[in-house]
């Protein structure tokens, strides 16, 4: 019965990949119309445009929304493979062929002997959740990076380094994917990949790094945490503004520049209390290894003033992962992304306009969606530290008294 069901397993898992992201694609050719505003444009218009620039040999110098490390030109220009179909087109087709990559990784990684194919699942159900975004934006294909690094990580650390950097160079959050990793073969290949990927581009094309200097006045992205006080505050005068701003809808005004303070202030405890937690940790196992990286991503997504809805799928990506190792303990965080994922989509594109607006509808899909990723975020570091972290060594308690013979009394 078991042989039966295992067999039959891995065919309802294409089965269900197949529905769902067919699903997916139609909405993003434009098939079917997704209700909300066009996610599309943002590959059709944005990218195309940057694509244009990158051709020639230079990073868009001129645009303010290019906020990205070098590396994300190879994202951009990829749909230069396909030449047969439009730039959007072949966008669109080269991430849902990314999917189909991670599905093939998780699927394998999860039938060898000790694993689970819970992963895999997470990974079919997680991805379409989040609607057409997540083929519209190319955080899909540096998913696809970070799941291979971590799936590597446990048996060949040069390789879990190697990747963790070039996903890094693509968009900054894989260098995380090093937080739980045992052997320093691992940080000795990131450095070098690093450094040699990040001096090629510096050499070979103009304003590689230019990146650096175009977030610094950005606002509080309005689906950020953060953005909750102004939600509310709204409602009892503040006199702020929500506009679109380094290419997201942030609020801008008064205090605004204080939450944004508050909120690098909360990046840097995270990580702080990771770094703590890296030099109490024992028994750093491939478990561990995802264990850490996820926990590592939540802490950044959640302290962050930015918080996109594409981000949601680097986080079902890595738990995904988490929970091809039957030793996990993030089947918890796991099950409160989904449900984030779910909630995500309702925010954006179905009610963004309720949000933009911070009327009732609008502040209780943030309550509700950044609730869950907070209380994802408190479990994966609790259980990360009590799983791996040895407890003090208490104070050894002195021998109970015991009765003594009492000496006959002399005569």
């Amino acid at each position: 019965m078991e042989t039966k069901g295992a067999g039959r397993s891995p065919l309802w898992l294409l089965a269900a990949w197949a529905a769902t992201r067919a699903v997916l694609l139609l909405f993003v050719f434009r098939v079917y119309v997704f209700p909300g505003p066009d996610v599309t444009t943002d590959v059709s218009v944005i990218y195309r445009g940057w694509y244009e620039v990158l051709r020639q040999g230079t990073f868009p110098l001129d645009d303010v929304t290019w906020q990205y490390p070098p590396a994300a030109a190879l994202a951009i220009l990829s749909p230069a493979a396909l030449p047969f179909l439009s730039y959007a087109h072949a966008f669109f087709t080269l991430v849902c062929l990314c999917d189909a990559v991670v599905l093939a990784l998780l699927a394998y990684a999860g039938a060898r002997p000790g694993r689970s194919p819970r992963g895999a699942w997470v990974w079919v159900a997680g991805v379409p959740l989040l609607g057409p975004t997540v083929y519209a934006r190319y955080d899909l294909m540096v998913t696809a990076v970070a799941v291979a690094a971590l799936l590597a990580g446990a048996r060949h650390p040069r390789v879990l380094g190697a990747l963790a950097a070039v996903g890094a160079l693509v968009k900054v959050w894989p260098a995380l994917l090093l937080a739980g990793a045992a052997r320093r073969r691992a940080w000795g290949a990131a450095a070098v990949t690093g450094a040699g990927v990040g001096l090629l581009f510096a050499l070979s094309m103009p304003g590689a790094f230019a990146f650096l200097t175009f977030q610094r006045e950005r606002g509080t992205e309005v689906e950020s945490l953060g953005a909750l006080v102004f939600h509310v505050a709204r409602h009892f005068g503040w006199r702020g503004e929500v506009l679109l701003n380094y290419g997201s809808i942030e609020f801008l005004g008064p205090w605004v520049n204080v939450v944004s303070t508050a909120a690098l202030a909360l990046t840097a405890v995270a990580f702080g209390w990771l770094l703590l937690w890296r030099l109490r940790a024992r028994e750093l196992t491939g478990a561990v290894l995802a264990d850490a990286a996820l926990t590592a991503v939540l802490l950044f997504t959640v302290t962050s003033r930015v918080l996109s809805p594409q981000y949601l799928v680097w986080l079902v990506g890595l738990a995904a992962v988490c929970l091809t190792h039957r030793a996990s303990r993030m089947t918890g965080p796991a099950l409160m992304i989904t449900g984030a994922s779910f909630l995500t989509v309702l925010e954006f594109p179905l009610g963004f306009a309720h949000v933009v607006l911070s009327d009732g509808y609008g502040i209780t899909l943030l309550v509700l969606r950044n609730g869950l990723l907070a209380a994802a975020t408190l479990t994966a570091a609790h259980h990360l530290w009590h799983t791996t972290v040895p407890p003090h060594p208490t104070t050894p308690r002195p021998p109970h008294p015991t009765r003594t013979t009492r000496n006959p009394v002399s005569s």
